[in-house]
């Protein structure tokens, strides 16, 4: 991808305990069944999913998170959208699970009736955030995350491990997707664990046209928390060796878009789930950057795929569309 950073600102737009330690898991979801969508959408064979991060609030905050939540309903529904899995980016819990693990009431409060089945009749993928293990003693909220999914069986929540890969659809996939657990690229031996079996990952044959990767904390970032030095110098090389189309992470309580020229992947924060938005430190790098409450919906195409930031106004901020070989176009 041979753009100038000049052009890019030129473009800019205003299952149990046990399984903790992540590993060789591969996951495969099925597509939705064919959908009709109006112009707005184009009716082509496609996959959708919704992404959000920074979103699992206490209590008192819940009408932030349930004003996205209400507007991710509302754009599905007018676009006549039927999401194929939803992506939640980490900090799924903010204030952890006060002792009650799988049967803390805030599953109910902050998951499954906050993301209700009628609308999202889809699997959420998980992954862990910082909130997520600081937030209660001992990794006790980490722990409940990975043992859910055992508790509900019937629950669409899915954190197989700390770290894993899917593939959507289960026929015929679009989009290779690795999962990650940032919080994980330290000095442990879990991180050394991890950091292994990311590179055995990524390096496997390509066998989707997409290949994305997903994190709770940005690489790059111009939003209150910066780039995260340990994040590039773990996974930077590794991107632009296997030329990873895509990275889709939250932390920064914003949405945000950062591309840098000859750099085969295009970053994506998507941290305006709920938590409080936070102004940024710089918008130098950003393609589009926004301390905004709202979502990112990732349209996948076999050719390209199209990524759309929107506020909890459902009011389109920002999109952008890539296709194979590494064109971007900003819509």
């Amino acid at each position: 991808m041979s753009v100038s950073r000049r052009r890019f600102l030129q473009q800019t737009i205003g299952f149990s305990a046990a399984v903790a330690l992540g590993g060789n898991r591969t996951t495969a979801l099925a597509a939705s069944t064919p959908r009709s969508t109006p112009s707005a959408i184009p009716a082509v064979d496609s996959l959708h999913l919704l992404a959000i991060g920074d979103f699992g609030v206490k209590p008192n905050d819940l009408p932030r998170q349930q004003a996205v939540a209400d507007a991710m309903a509302k754009y599905l529904r007018n676009n006549r959208v039927k999401p194929d899995a939803l992506a939640l980016l980490g900090d799924n819990f903010y204030g952890g699970l006060k002792g009650k693990g799988v049967r803390s009431p805030r599953w109910e409060q902050n998951i499954e009736g906050m993301y209700r089945s009628d609308v999202f009749d889809c699997p959420m993928f998980a992954m862990l955030g910082n909130h997520d293990y600081g937030d209660e003693k001992a990794e006790a909220c980490v722990a409940a995350q990975l043992a859910y999914k055992s508790y509900a069986p019937d629950s669409r929540w899915l954190m197989p491990s700390k770290w894993y890969t899917l593939e959507l659809p289960e026929k015929r996939p679009l989009a290779k997707i690795v999962v990650l657990d940032t919080m994980r690229f330290d000095k442990s031996a879990e991180a050394k664990a991890q950091l292994e079996w990311v590179k055995k990952e990524l390096g496997k044959p390509r066998t989707t046209p997409w290949l994305f990767v997903m994190g709770h904390h940005p690489l790059y970032s111009d939003g209150t928390h910066g780039d995260q030095r340990n994040l590039i110098a773990a996974l930077d090389p590794l991107f632009r060796d296997h030329k990873v189309d895509l990275y889709i992470s939250g932390h920064d309580h914003d949405l945000q878009h950062i591309e840098f020229a000859k750099h085969p992947t295009s970053f994506v924060i998507s941290g305006g789930g709920g938590a409080r938005a936070r102004d940024f430190k710089t918008k130098d790098r950003s393609v589009y950057g926004g301390a905004v409450y709202g979502f990112t919906h990732l349209d996948l195409r076999d050719k390209s795929f199209t990524v759309r930031h929107l506020d909890a106004n459902n009011k389109l901020l920002h999109a952008f569309t890539k296709e194979r070989g590494g064109k971007m176009t900003v819509a």
